[in-house]
Parts: structure tokens; sequence; C-alpha cells
């Protein structure tokens, strides 16, 4: 492990209603809110609530729980966004694309003949954002 777990983070922060997303889904394990730099239409990602610093620190019980939601809202997601598949991301650590120390899956709709954005240059609107949320939550 490259790092201790930082309760102060960003995401830790939208968990507890600090600061603004778009929220999918929220129970008590986890939450899922839109991906404000989406890689594509519907890209969204799930956030355990206890927290970890990646796959490699988190508590298997707690990774076991988040995988079920993983699975609900990809099948969601999918099914909202039209997506002809989907690709399900997690990084752990900085040489493997990690910027946000919080565990997270990152959710995200493919669609033929169609080209993923790069994560970092990416943006959506506020609206275009809230839209996909409600019919990925209609699709719950």
């Amino acid at each position: 492990m490259s790092g201790a777990y930082d309760p102060n983070n960003i995401f830790t922060k939208i968990i507890a209603g600090e600061l603004p997303s778009h929220k999918v889904y929220e129970d008590d394990v986890c939450i899922s809110i839109m991906d404000i730099m989406p890689e594509s239409k519907g890209h969204i990602l799930v956030i355990p609530k206890q927290g970890s610093r990646n796959l490699l620190d988190v508590d298997p019980h707690v990774l076991s729980d988040v995988m079920e939601r993983v699975q609900k809202l990809a099948v969601a997601t999918k099914h909202a966004m039209n997506a002809d598949g989907i690709l399900l991301r997690q990084s752990s650590e900085e040489v493997a694309g990690q910027t946000v120390y919080h565990l997270h899956f990152h959710i995200i709709p493919c669609y033929v003949g169609q080209k993923r954005g790069s994560h970092v240059s990416n943006s959506s609107s506020n609206d275009e954002l809230a839209a996909q949320a409600e019919l990925i939550k209609a699709a719950m």
C-alpha cells in the first residue's frame, strides 16, 4: 500500500452531503453519483460509505455488499442509457490511474461505433448529468 486512508477526501464530503452531486442511488452501503468528467453518456461512480483507500485495503464483507450494488447499477445504467455494453473499472494506486484515494467503481456505458472520451478532459453540463441520473433512477 502506498499511503494511509485520508478520511477528508472529496468522496467522504459528497457522502456527507457537504459537496453537491447528481445522486443516482444511495443506501446504507454506498452512494452512486454521476461522474462529472464522464468518458461516455451515463458514466457513474459507485462509492462505498465505509472508508478505504482502494481495493487493496477494503474489508472483504464491504466489498461483497458493494459489488451487489455495482451489478444492480450496471444493469440499470445499460438499460437506461441504451448502451451496448458496460465497462467496469477500479484503479488502485497512482500508477494504475487512481486519483481519488477512496475506493470507488466506474460504471461506463459503451456504445457500438463510439469511442470513449478521456476522463480528465471531458465534462458534462449539470442539466445533462441531472437528466441522465433521472433515467438511471427510473430504470432501477
